[in-house]
């Protein structure tokens, strides 16, 4: 009996990952709540994860208790040397490290990150102790994470691992406001600086998100932690793996078409459509800014 009602789930699962096109590799979508699985994509596969690692960066941070208000210096050993990516957070600059941590999760800068896990109490050696028991506290079986930034492919987990951190996270207030503020200006050198968000869903008509992570590497793909709230219903859906930015978007798009409830029928009429539509704008100049030429971890 318990055999024959796995098949069912398991079938009930395939089908709604017909009904709904789904371009990432990995895919879980959970009520949250309930826990019940909505939609599921190779939620156990083991890809590299880019910079959704700095939701885990931040809680561990945020578990030390730190000074927020203390200054923090971005010196030359928080620079990317591993991929060379770019950051618009210069060396030398001393920082509030909320807005640090601001920076690492609504802009998704690696030297934020970096300095972040290089300035935790005891240094980079008692960050990662911190970080691996954060991962076993958490039950992330699958997940290992080697540093904060998220630019080593070794950072690596699982869609199902990965909202277990998802819910940890939405459970601290300042990673849920940081990650989901469209635009904030922080002071750099005495001077005002904007900075946006990496996710363009962030502040859009129509969209209700109470927690936003994105990530890229050329290994990792395109990666995305949402919790959304639609028509009443709460859920968090995780993305591995998508092979454009505009992928990435379009399979959030209609997964929320999908937990609004619409039928089967009307998603397989309608979705190639406005794939159609929405391929055009997302793919020139709204995807541009967003694209990374320098292999940043966004």
């Amino acid at each position: 009996m318990i055999k024959k009602t796995l098949a069912i789930l398991l079938m009930s699962l395939a089908s709604a990952a017909i009904a709904v096109p789904l371009g990432s590799q990995s895919v879980l979508v959970v009520e949250d709540g309930t826990g019940k699985v909505l939609l599921e994509k190779n939620a156990n596969l083991v890809v590299p994860i880019a910079s959704l690692t700095k939701l885990m960066t931040a809680m561990v941070v945020l578990d030390s208790k730190p000074d927020m208000e203390e200054l923090i210096n971005i010196d030359k050993n928080d620079v990317d040397l591993l991929k060379h990516s770019t950051s618009r957070v210069p060396v030398g600059a001393a920082i509030r490290r909320a807005d640090v941590l601001q920076l690492a999760l609504m802009s998704s800068d690696n030297r934020a990150a970096a300095a972040l896990g290089r300035t935790y109490p005891g240094g980079q050696t008692a960050f990662a102790r911190a970080v691996n028991a954060k991962i076993r506290a958490l039950g992330m079986s699958q997940t290992r994470i080697e540093e904060p930034t998220g630019l080593s492919p070794n950072n690596r987990s699982t869609a199902a691992d990965l909202v277990k951190m998802a819910a940890a996270a939405a459970r601290y207030p300042d990673i849920g406001r940081m990650t989901t503020d469209a635009k904030d200006t922080i002071n750099i050198n005495g001077r005002g600086v904007e900075y946006r968000n990496t996710n363009r869903l962030v502040g859009a008509k129509g969209w209700d998100i109470g927690l936003s992570k994105t990530g890229y590497t050329e290994e990792a793909g395109r990666c995305l932690i949402m919790r959304i709230k639609s028509a009443g219903k709460n859920a968090t859906l995780v993305l591995l793996n998508a092979r454009a930015s505009s992928a990435r978007v379009v399979d959030a798009m209609n997964i929320r078409r999908f937990i609004t409830g619409e039928t089967a029928e009307t998603k397989v009429a309608t979705a190639a459509p406005r794939q159609r539509r929405l391929a055009p704008r997302h793919t020139s100049r709204h995807l541009a800014r967003h694209t990374n030429r320098h292999g940043r971890t966004i």
